[in-house]
């Protein structure tokens, strides 16, 4: 197959079309004849690794639409594909697995940009000729210029590599092979929860399927969501799932969600959660939610004072349930589960081994009860420092623990949530092979 459309972009080094130019050029028999139209771009999937190869193209054929493979085809160009052949085969397009469809799959649909995290609209994609057939390299992020209203085709001007991005696209057929990735792993929970906040419906059922795949981070997905949005796409889902997705979440998490629960559906969803689980989200369901009741986490770690910093350190570390954030420090409780002190993690780990808690602990650690507000806690966490607080019953004994982390959750303005972070710079080759860095709102350096 020969190409003789090169761009000045590459250096005159390579063969690359744009799609934008591709899009209803006519497609020749071999003697020149124009025997229809080209209506999509095939590519096939392989892998983060690999560019995807194109494969052959939609044609429109008498009213019909035709696939025309890789080897029917002779040349292709910005202004025409020159067929092998002076026949086409008129049977009707069927996509088959792993195919990938650009015009109707890629262009003006939006793909996850790995480094940020964020969701990035395709105006345009680049095809190179590779020496190894040709591929998808490059996609167009900016928006194209608009003349009178009118979007003006500029013939292209790709500006990011194609393994930058993770793309998001609906059909089952293609399926399969997207979730071959294994880059969702790497995000953060808070950064996919971001992700589906700004989704679409199509979108996000995308990023929920990839994530149900890893029940433990799609449970910390729910956890970062905004109530509105969590409530949204548990609605959604059968009760089954929301009970065993509940269940996997921590206990004050789960009970806002349920809390924000169609009412009838409430007592469903909580007779179907795995009993240890319902018994604490009923207990926090009975706390007004801005209240330390109402924050708190059930989950902490407890000692006695005969405990060596030893046993107490092995306790954490077996601890894998529990928030990290209520791991801060161990409660030394009595017999009667009141709450004799405290010690910090640091202090166990510089103790000896065989130090008991008793002398190392704080005898009269800073502790609210379950109605204290939310501006108490915080108040106090900032004039004692603390990173947690017990609360405690009438009796003294420990009910759960306040983090800092939930009062920060609960006491950050709406509208800061909403902000855009500042721009991160972008370094990837500018070409396959080349090592640029580019910056947003400039230039490739």
């Amino acid at each position: 197959m020969n190409a003789t459309e090169t761009s000045a972009e590459s250096g005159g080094e390579r063969p690359v079309i744009h799609l934008s130019q591709l899009l209803r050029a006519p497609v020749l028999a071999r003697a020149g004849e124009t025997v229809g139209r080209v209506e999509d771009v095939i590519v096939r999937l392989r892998g983060t690794d690999e560019y995807p190869l194109v494969t052959g193209i939609v044609a429109g054929v008498g009213g019909r639409r035709v696939f025309i493979g890789d080897k029917s085809i002779d040349e292709y160009n910005a202004d025409r594909v020159l067929l092998t052949k002076n026949k086409v085969d008129l049977r009707g397009f069927e996509r088959r697995d792993g195919e990938v469809l650009l015009r109707a799959d890629v262009l003006g649909h939006r793909l996850i940009d790995v480094a940020n995290v964020e969701l990035i609209r395709a105006y345009d994609v680049e095809l190179e000729d590779t020496g190894h057939g040709w591929m998808l390299t490059r996609v167009d992020t900016r928006r194209p210029p608009r003349l009178f209203g009118l979007i003006k085709q500029s013939g292209g001007h790709a500006a990011r590599d194609w393994k930058a991005f993770e793309p998001l696209i609906g059909d089952a057929r293609s399926d399969a092979v997207r979730r071959l990735s294994d880059r969702f792993g790497e995000f953060k929970a808070a950064e996919i929860a971001d992700l589906l906040e700004e989704a679409d419906k199509a979108e996000g059922g995308e990023i929920l399927d990839r994530v149900r795949s890893d029940p433990e981070l799609e449970a910390d997905v729910f956890e970062e969501l905004e109530p509105e949005k969590a409530s949204r796409l548990l609605d959604d889902m059968p009760d089954r799932e929301v009970a065993a997705l509940l269940g996997r979440m921590r206990a004050d998490d789960a009970a806002d969600a349920i809390a924000d629960l169609r009412q009838s559906r409430r007592r469903r969803v909580l007779e179907l959660m795995p009993a240890p689980e319902r018994t604490k989200v009923i207990t926090l369901m009975g706390f007004n939610p801005e209240s330390a009741g109402g924050l708190m986490n059930v989950d902490f770690v407890a000692c006695a004072a005969t405990s060596t910093a030893a046993e107490a350190l092995r306790l954490l570390a077996t601890a894998h349930t529990i928030q990290p954030e209520a791991l801060i420090k161990v409660h030394v409780l009595d017999e009667d589960g009141r709450l004799d002190g405290v010690v910090s993690v640091i202090t166990l780990l510089q103790a000896h081994a065989g130090e008991t808690l008793e002398g190392l602990m704080d005898s009269d650690p800073v502790r609210v009860t379950a109605d204290a507000d939310l501006t108490d806690i915080a108040l106090l966490m900032a004039d004692f420092n603390l990173y947690s607080i017990p609360v405690v019953d009438d009796q003294d004994r420990v009910l759960g623990v306040v983090t800092v982390d939930d009062v920060l959750e609960a006491t950050i303005p709406e509208d800061w949530r909403r902000r855009e972070p500042a721009p991160r710079p972008v370094r990837e080759p500018t070409q396959p092979g080349d090592h640029h860095t580019r910056v947003p709102g400039g230039n490739a350096l």
